[in-house]
């Protein structure tokens, strides 16, 4: 296998998680925006999510990249679900570091030159972006606040501009040296999504919080020049997915809090709700009397989203007491020691589960970014 100079020393694996055909031309402008770079990736993965027609048709697609090893199509190795097929890619990367794009998205050209600047400081063991909305209505919604964002997986109001320090990177836009997964292994199997099921999130975040106290001195950053372009379906900018979302994110943050603590779990949130929420509110109600449209709707919309996440926050927490989940966090081996599958059916190095599994007490969740020096929710 033949890699160029120029693309060896531009050591980023990017992942790319797939697992349905629905979202065809999504993959293939994702994987043309990594393609055409400023700052050439080693080498694209595209890890299917247990699908074998998608992974065939893309094996397919690609098969004039693998020679060189320029696009590869792995199918996912663990059990269905992101958490999985991430750590499928991570196992096959060859790169120092690991970037991962979501399957409907597209990175503008400086991406990863934006991501390797960030760790010229080798404390800095992962560096994030900016996710812009791409809404499939051509425009925002007039109801939707901005400061939920994050509820399509976006870069939400709160955050801090430029670069800055973070507790956790958003994992649809982020990157890590690779050696963060050798030193605290992958992200945790039983949480993130799976497919369409309820819309939970926060392995990223627990990833982090588990990085950042197996290695005090990580510095963990978000660089808004790293920009990608996130399309949200039609079936997002309604009302109905926005409660449901936040719903979800409550049940996931009892998790975090459970997991890691509610000290370390919700201090970024703490701030969010105290401080970014209520200046939304305020923002919503003076444009209504200004007769400003979408107004009232935005401020309706906050008070009703923090009132599902707190709904659903309860709930999990009394969940996560009962001890009714337990999720497994698997070491990343060498890829030559990780049986799976390629494209076209045989034998392949790959990510096999192995590791081991969390106590009843330990039970990790999701929560969206939140900065640290530069706070932010």
């Amino acid at each position: 296998m033949t890699v160029s100079a120029d693309r060896r020393t531009r050591a980023f694996s990017v992942v790319v998680c797939v697992y349905t055909e629905d979202r065809w031309e999504d993959i293939l402008a994702a994987v043309s925006s990594v393609r055409h770079q400023s700052h050439p990736a080693l080498e694209t993965l595209l890890v299917v999510d247990h699908n074998r027609a998608l992974l065939e048709r893309l094996g397919a697609e690609y098969e004039r990249y693998a020679a060189d090893g320029e696009v590869r199509v792995l199918a996912n190795a663990g059990p269905r679900g992101l958490s999985a097929g991430r750590n499928t890619g991570i196992a096959a990367a060859r790169g120092e570091f690991v970037a991962f794009l979501d399957d409907d998205a597209v990175a503008e050209r400086d991406w990863l030159r934006h991501f390797a600047e960030g760790y010229a400081d080798p404390r800095v063991m992962a560096v994030g972006g900016r996710t812009v909305p791409a809404w499939s209505s051509g425009r925002r919604p007039a109801w939707f606040p901005e400061e939920f964002d994050w509820v399509v997986g976006c870069t939400y109001r709160g955050l801090p501009p430029g670069r800055v320090r973070v507790r956790n990177v958003l994992g649809g836009n982020a990157s890590f040296r690779r050696t963060a997964f050798d030193a605290v292994g992958g992200f945790a199997c039983g949480i993130g999504r799976d497919g369409d099921k309820r819309p939970l999130g926060g392995e990223e975040t627990e990833l982090c919080i588990r990085l950042t106290r197996a290695l005090p001195d990580a510095v963990l950053l978000i660089d808004d020049r790293a920009v990608i372009h996130h399309r949200v379906p039609s079936v997002r900018e309604h009302f109905a997915y926005f409660r449901t979302r936040t719903y979800a994110e409550g049940l996931s943050k009892a998790l975090v809090a459970r997991s890691v603590g509610a000290t370390k779990g919700l201090e970024s949130e703490r701030r969010y709700t105290t401080r970014v929420l209520p200046a939304g509110v305020v923002r919503g109600v003076r444009d209504a009397v200004l007769g400003r449209p979408g107004g009232a709707g935005r401020a309706a919309a906050i008070v009703t989203g923090v009132a599902a996440a707190t709904g659903g926050y309860l709930l999990g927490t009394l969940r996560a007491r009962r001890g009714g989940v337990v999720f497994e966090v698997a070491p990343i081996a060498g890829s030559e020691e990780r049986p799976g599958w390629d494209a076209s059916g045989g034998e392949r190095s790959g990510g096999e589960r192995s590791g081991g599994e969390l106590s009843r007490g330990q039970q990790p969740g999701g929560a969206p970014s939140g900065a640290q020096e530069g706070e932010a929710a």
